[in-house]
């Protein structure tokens, strides 16, 4: 069989491929770049095709005639419509009346300048996606908000409202309740945003209004104002807990009162803050004053004399337990039930117990031997005077001072009046000596003031007589004497008191005997030694200002040549004491009583047809120079 050959095709050598390779591509970008040249010099001057501003096609218009076609096509600004809303309340306002104006020229060079701006490719690749696919770019405006912040200020007076808080008041005893209300404000600012983005579409459209709603803290009092007209139904009655027939009350208080009082008060619950209906916490503690003064009865410690044979504690008086108003308590209660709708509320009453109760013993409480005792003298007292003394002193017998305690003449004393035991002698008041309820009562003021000097005790208050009084300087005899000076004090309370401390660590059992015939009263104290002794020294009366002449003066009610005489005459003088208290022979105390008498002058009283009153006193003894 025979064979055939065919010829054998040598492919094309390399470097004519890559030749042709080249040829293809210089020929391609030969041909771009001709017809590149070509569509810019065709379009030069003019904008590239595809290009628009808001829809208006502007290809191959030069920007002056797109200018034109601009101003003549968009007349979005007049005729274009931008609306607001609030509800149902609607406002509408062209672009221009908002303060737009529409540049046509800015937007025409604008849309001339699509894809010539930027690096040749971002040129090229603008003028190709326009040409493509088409570009609208946005229109140039100018934005003056000044004019749209007056639009929507005038927006803002029909929008906003104030915030107001939920109140209660009374007219009368009628409770009036006025809702709250929600506070609305327009932010114009926030507004104006929304505003120029809406404005850059070219398009009418709704803006939203940014309006901030401001919440009060209190929206509705209804369910208060009834609570208030619940507390208004019915008149308060106050009582005393498991009262008897002589307890004081009950206390009714009728709508008008309770209407003077009832308040509204805030209180935070929370973050939450609510509106309680109360009685004004002032105005019942007001109300409750005169009520707790006739309730309370405060607890009184048992009455002891010392017995010096047995060195034991008599009883003389029992302790009684007391009971006091809890205001505070007792207010909380009223507001509480009121808010329950009860009107019949029991007082909050705690009872007080006394420090010493009858059953104490004399090693108890300290009280083991008669520490100290003064003695004073009264001759020549009237008597009403007697009477005064008696009554004041028996207002001390068997009290006790506790240990570090300040005692109070006058607290203890109390009331000194005709109801209480005291009659009208001669008191000193102002620069007179007159006729009043409790004349003498000095004399227990002074004895006890020597009691607490000649015991050792620390004086906190004293006051002297403006005028040196016999009676003060008095001694058993019946004499005056000198040394006695500056050791008087008296009481007038709350004015004028005597206070001491009893600075020992047990109590004193105080003691009070008057002696109406020996015209004297003696003060003890009971209690335990201390060791304590008392050396004192006095500059006596010094410095001596005569007495002024005596002064007459006519009184109505005398007859003819009858006189009487309603003050005496003293000097006047200074007086120094000092004391010296000794413990266990070393120093406690040292202290000074200075006092000054004022010279006081006689006052001789006669009748108006009288004549030479000055020998009418000298006949009768009266008016003489002082002795003191």
């Amino acid at each position: 069989m025979a064979s055939v050959s065919y010829p054998v095709q040598k492919p094309p050598a390399l470097p004519q491929i890559a030749a042709a390779v080249i040829s293809g591509i210089t020929l391609f970008f030969v041909a771009v770049i001709t017809w590149t040249l070509g569509y810019q010099l065709m379009y030069a001057g003019r904008i590239f095709p595809g290009i628009s501003v808001a829809g208006v096609d502007l290809s191959g218009l030069t920007r002056d005639e797109a200018a034109v076609k601009l101003s003549q096509t968009l007349s979005y600004p007049i005729s274009g419509k931008i609306l607001f809303r609030d509800g149902e309340k609607v406002w509408v306002a062209s672009p221009a009346e908002l303060g737009m104006v529409f540049d046509p020229s800015s937007s025409a060079a604008t849309a001339y300048q699509l894809g010539r701006s930027g690096g040749l490719f971002d040129a090229l690749s603008g003028q190709i996606r326009a040409r493509g696919g088409g570009a609208n770019v946005p229109p140039v405006i100018l934005f003056d908000q000044r004019v749209a912040f007056q639009y929507l200020s005038q927006i803002s007076t029909q929008v906003n409202q104030p915030v107001t808080e939920a109140s209660l008041h009374l007219e009368g005893a009628n409770v009036v309740a006025s809702p709250g209300q929600v506070g609305r404000e327009l932010k114009i600012d926030a507004t104006l945003i929304y505003l120029g983005a809406q404005l850059q579409t070219f398009a009418d459209g709704e803006v939203s209004l940014v309006i901030q709603e401001i919440q009060p803290q209190i929206l509705d009092v209804s369910a208060q104002a009834e609570t208030a007209r619940q507390v208004l139904s019915q008149p308060l009655t106050l009582a005393i807990p498991n009262s008897t027939d002589a307890d004081p009350g009950p206390y009714v208080y009728d709508t008008p009162i309770l209407a003077s009082l009832l308040g509204v008060q805030r209180v935070q619950n929370g973050n939450q803050t609510q509106v309680q209906v109360v009685l004004n916490t002032d105005g019942l503690r007001s109300l409750l004053a005169p009520v707790k003064t006739e309730v309370d009865r405060p607890a009184s410690n048992a009455k002891f004399i010392f017995n010096d044979e047995t060195l034991q504690l008599n009883l003389v008086e029992d302790s009684k337990t007391g009971r006091v108003v809890d205001l505070d308590a007792s207010i909380a209660a009223i507001n509480d039930a009121l808010l329950r709708g009860e009107h019949t509320v029991s007082l909050v009453i705690v009872e007080d117990q006394p420090e010493i109760p009858g059953s104490a013993t004399g090693q108890e409480l300290g009280i083991t031997e008669l520490i100290a005792s003064e003695t004073s003298y009264f001759y020549g007292s009237s008597e009403e005077r007697i009477q005064n003394i008696q009554a004041a002193a028996a207002r001390f017998h068997g009290v006790m001072v506790a240990p570090g305690e300040t005692f109070s003449m006058g607290a203890t004393m109390g009331d000194v009046s005709l109801e209480n035991g005291f009659a009208e002698a001669l008191i000193i008041f102002g620069n007179r000596t007159i006729k009043g309820v409790g004349g003498g009562v000095c004399q227990v003021s002074t004895t006890l003031f020597r009691t607490v000097f000649n015991a050792g005790f620390p004086v906190f208050e004293r006051y002297s007589h403006a005028y040196r009084v016999s009676y003060y300087e008095m001694t058993a005899s019946g004499a005056v004497d000198p040394q006695l000076a500056g050791l008087d004090a008296t009481v007038y309370f709350p004015l004028v008191d005597f206070k001491f401390k009893n600075d020992s660590p047990y109590w004193i059992l105080m003691e009070t005997y008057v002696n109406v015939s020996g015209r004297s009263l003696t003060w003890k104290f009971y209690s335990t030694s201390t060791g304590r002794s008392v050396s004192w020294d006095t500059t006596g009366p010094v410095n001596v200002v005569p007495a002024p002449p005596p002064l007459f003066e006519v009184n109505e009610e005398l007859g003819k040549n009858q006189m009487k005489q309603v003050d005496y005459a003293a000097n006047g003088a200074d007086v120094t004491v000092t004391r010296t208290v000794y413990q266990n022979g070393v120093v406690l105390l040292q202290d000074q009583f200075v006092t000054h008498y004022q010279p006081w002058q006689a006052i001789c009283q006669y009748g108006p047809d009288s004549r030479n009153p000055e020998k009418l006193a000298a006949e009768k003894k009266l008016c003489r120079s002082p002795s003191l």
